[in-house]
C-alpha cells in the first residue's frame, strides 16, 4: 500500500493550486461567504479547464482518474474555499459516479457528459424532517401512474437544491418488513412542477447553504428511475461512502488552510517580546494539529487506494468520516484561539473556518452515527 503520489498526481495538485490562487482568492470567498452567493465564477472555471471530468471516462470527455486522483482535486479546492469544494463534489458524487455506477446508458449518456462540462449540477435528497440520523425510514413517496411517478413528501438539509438542475431523490415506492427495503431513487429535474424551495438560513456554509425542499404531486418520468425499483438504499448506501471521501479531502483541505493561516499569525504576532508561536502554550497546539492534518491526510489516501482496490467498507468510510470531521472541528477552534480576538471579529477568515468546520460532525452522519458503524462492525 503505497501512499506516495505520483508526478502526475502531483502535478494535479500544483495545477488545480495555480487556478484557484487566481480565481478563488481569499477575498473571493469572503466575499461568496458575507453576500451568501455561491462561487459560480470558481466553479466555471475549474469546468472550463476541465477539473471536474477528473472521474468521469475518456469517451464522455472526462480524464478517467480514480479515488485518489478526486482526493487530491478536493483537498486543493477545499483549502481556497470549502464550500467551492462542496459544490464540486456533490457534482463528482451523485451527477458522475452513482450515474455511471447505476445509470441506464440512456442517463449515462444525457447526463454524465454534461456534468463534466459544467453545465449541470447536482444535489442529494436523503434527509427528511423525522428521518435523520435514522435516514433510511424516510417517508417521501413515489407512486407509479402509467409511465411516470408521482411524488409527495418533504425533505430537510437538500444543500444547493436552489442552483442543481437535478436532485438524486432517495424515496419510498414500497412498505415492507425492514425499512431499508422498498427504497427507490430518482434523478429528478429541480424545475418540475410541484416542486418548493425554502432556502434556510445557517451558522455556516452560507455561500451554497442548503434548503427545504416540498414535493407535491411531482410528476418525474419512469425512465429517470436510477438503479432498480425498490433496491435503492444499496445505491445510497454506496454513495454515502463515496461522499465521504469527498467530504474529508475537502474538508482537511480546509482544515489546512486554517492551519497555515494561524501558523503565520503565530510567527509573526508579538507578545512579551516574542511571538506567540514561541511559547509552549500555543507551540503545542500546532504540534497537535499538524499530528491531526497528517493522519486525516494519510487516512484520505488509504481510503483512496481501498476503493480503487475494491477493499473500501462501510467501517472503512465511518472512520474516515470521524476522524477528519472531528480533527477539522478541533483545529479550526484551535486556531481560532490561537489568533486570540482577531479570531473572533468578523473580518478575518478564522470565523468562518470556526463556523463551516462545526457541520462536520453534523452533516452527512454525525460522529456519534459514525461510531455506531464502527461499534457494529466490531460485533458490540
Amino acid at each position: 500500500m503505497n501512499f506516495e503520489l505520483t508526478p502526475d498526481q502531483l502535478a494535479i495538485r500544483n495545477h488545480v493550486s495555480d487556478l484557484l490562487k487566481e480565481v478563488c482568492p481569499p477575498e473571493y470567498a469572503a466575499k461568496c461567504d458575507e453576500e451568501q452567493t455561491p462561487p459560480r465564477a470558481a466553479f466555471d472555471a475549474l469546468a472550463k479547464n476541465g477539473w471536474l471530468g477528473i472521474i468521469g471516462p475518456e469517451e464522455y470527455g472526462g480524464s478517467g482518474g480514480g479515488a485518489t486522483e478526486l482526493a487530491i482535486l478536493l483537498g486543493e479546492v477545499g483549502y481556497h474555499f470549502e464550500e467551492l469544494g462542496m459544490w464540486v463534489f456533490r457534482n463528482l458524487s451523485y451527477g458522475c459516479f452513482a450515474v455511471l455506477e447505476h445509470g441506464t446508458k440512456e442517463q449515462i449518456e444525457s447526463i454524465v457528459p454534461r456534468v463534466i462540462r459544467g453545465e449541470l449540477s447536482f444535489c442529494f435528497g436523503l434527509t427528511e424532517p423525522d428521518s435523520g440520523s435514522d435516514a433510511s425510514a424516510l417517508r417521501t413517496k413515489a407512486t407509479l401512474e402509467g409511465d411516470h411517478y408521482i411524488i409527495n413528501g418533504r425533505k430537510v438539509y437538500t444543500s444547493g437544491m436552489d442552483i442543481s438542475d437535478y436532485c438524486l431523490l432517495v424515496t419510498r415506492t414500497s412498505t415492507l418488513e425492514k425499512k431499508q427495503q422498498g427504497i427507490t431513487n430518482f434523478l429528478v429535474d429541480t424545475k418540475l412542477n410541484g416542486i418548493e424551495v425554502k432556502k434556510l438560513q445557517t451558522l455556516g456554509q452560507r455561500a451554497i447553504g442548503t434548503t427545504e425542499v416540498l414535493y407535491s404531486d411531482a410528476r418525474v418520468p419512469a425512465n429517470m428511475v436510477l438503479g432498480q425499483v425498490g433496491e435503492g438504499w444499496k445505491g445510497a448506501d454506496a454513495y454515502l461512502c463515496y461522499e465521504r471521501l469527498c467530504l474529508s479531502a475537502a474538508r482537511t483541505g480546509a482544515a489546512r488552510a486554517a492551519f497555515d493561516f494561524a501558523l503565520e499569525h503565530a510567527k509573526t504576532r508579538q507578545q512579551f517580546g516574542r511571538p506567540i508561536g514561541k511559547f509552549q502554550a500555543i507551540s503545542h497546539k500546532f504540534a497537535d494539529m499538524k499530528t491531526m492534518l497528517d493522519v486525516s491526510e494519510t487516512m484520505i489516501y488509504r481510503y483512496a487506494w481501498l476503493m480503487e482496490n475494491k477493499r473500501a467498507t462501510r467501517q472503512d468510510a465511518a472512520i474516515l468520516k470521524l476522524y477528519t470531521s472531528e480533527s477539522y472541528k478541533a483545529i479550526s477552534d484551535m486556531c481560532l484561539q490561537v489568533l486570540g480576538g482577531y479570531g473572533y471579529c468578523m473580518e478575518y477568515p478564522m470565523q468562518r473556518f470556526f463556523r463551516d468546520s462545526r457541520l462536520a460532525t453534523i452533516g452527512a452522519g454525525t460522529s456519534e452515527i459514525q461510531r455506531n458503524i464502527i461499534a457494529s462492525s466490531l460485533g458490540l
